[in-house]
């Protein structure tokens, strides 16, 4: 009996073994394997070696202005300039100016021979001379007067032949005066005699001479332009604001002046903006003024004008806040204690050291405003790993 049960036991127990076997296949089928969610690599924790370096701020807005750009060039300061013909008709016979010659008021740039001249000395020689004759016949109708040997009617007239001799006088006089003829040398004329027809061409202000448009022999008119003489301690700066920004400029306005030829970028005020707009660019012309002491600018050459608009609240970050991620901005706002999400935003273009924001960050957002580049990097190192 003890024998037959044992194979019969082993059978019963090898059966239990297979029956639990399968059930726990099942039941590893039934319950699969948990797995882990990959973490989000925009995240990223700081660490004590980060907290000091770390510094938040707000998203908030401010004032900011924007900054115009506008095209403009030196140009010489008109009422330090002075444009210098010749006074009578005549043949150019020496020059004695040239270009970027400095000169004084009253230096000769050129001497003319004019029969103009000539001839208007000559009509003042016989003026003064009838006026000498008539005031000489008033005398002595006067003396025949009071001996009662002419009338009163003989008298008076002489005397109007002496008022319009001497009116013609000062015609001649006047006419000589307007071709150019100082007091000295009228009062020289009248004393000797003697007429010269040689005009001198002097300037009228101190300065440099930046034009000259004459040649020896050549016959000039009062009408023409032979030099032009400007003074160049103080220059303009001339530019064209378009119409639709003309609003954000004023005058006595701070404004800076790039010139690409000399490298610089000086400091200037508005002094001028036209009250005109110019059909054909649709700008406004505005003016500023700018020493030139060292003579280092030159009329025409280029120059950039940075105008500063109306300041108008914007909301804005820190540009030390951005990074600079695949031609895309981003600024790491703080979701939790120490823990920062890189962030894509849309933004302006720098004004100053702020950065406008035109979405992706609200109004009251805290992000990192100072130690972005060094959280950036903690990031970057978590991912690889």
């Amino acid at each position: 009996m003890k024998l037959t049960q044992r194979p019969l036991l082993c059978a019963g127990l090898l059966g239990a073994a297979l029956v639990l076997t399968a059930c726990s296949g099942e039941a590893d089928k039934a319950a699969p394997a948990k797995v882990e969610a990959p973490a989000d690599p925009n995240l990223v924790k700081a660490g004590d070696n980060l907290g000091n370096i770390i510094k938040l701020g707000t998203v908030a807005k401010v004032e900011l202005s924007d900054t115009l750009r506008v095209a403009g060039q030196v140009d010489f300061d008109e009422q330090r300039v002075t444009r210098i013909g010749a006074t009578v008709t005549g043949r150019v016979t020496e020059l004695q100016a040239t270009l970027g010659q400095q000169v004084k008021t009253g230096d000769t740039l050129a001497v003319l021979n004019s029969t103009e001249l000539g001839a208007a000395q000559l009509a003042y020689m016989k003026a003064r001379a009838q006026a000498q004759l008539n005031e000489r016949n008033v005398e002595r109708a006067q003396q025949l007067f009071a001996a009662d040997v002419i009338g009163s009617a003989e008298l008076q007239r002489r005397e109007s032949e002496l008022s319009i001799s001497r009116a013609e006088q000062r015609a001649a006089a006047d006419q000589l005066r307007v071709l150019g003829v100082s007091a000295k040398s009228l009062e020289k004329l009248s004393s000797n005699g003697t007429i010269n027809s040689v005009s001198p061409v002097v300037a009228t202000m101190a300065g440099t001479v930046v034009e000259r448009r004459v040649t020896q022999g050549q016959v000039v008119q009062p009408s023409e332009i032979m030099f032009s003489v400007a003074d160049l301690s103080r220059v303009w700066v001339v530019a064209e604001v378009p119409e639709q920004q003309a609003a954000a400029v004023r005058p006595g306005q701070s404004i800076q002046v790039e010139i690409p030829a000399l490298g610089q970028q000086l400091t200037a005020k508005l002094i001028f903006i036209a009250d005109t707009v110019n059909p054909a660019t649709r700008t406004v012309m505005v003016r500023s003024e700018i020493d030139n002491s060292d003579r280092a600018l030159k009329p025409a050459m280029l120059a950039t004008v940075l105008i500063e608009g109306r300041p108008t609240a914007r909301l804005a970050v820190p540009a030390p806040a951005v990074v600079r991620e695949n031609n895309k901005d981003y600024v790491f706002v703080e979701v939790g204690p120490q823990q920062f999400k890189l962030t894509e935003v849309a933004l302006a273009s720098a004004i100053g050291d702020m950065r406008p924001v035109l979405g992706g960050v609200a109004e009251g957002t805290k992000v990192v405003v100072d130690g972005a580049f060094h959280l950036n990097n903690e990031r970057k190192r978590k991912e690889l790993e």
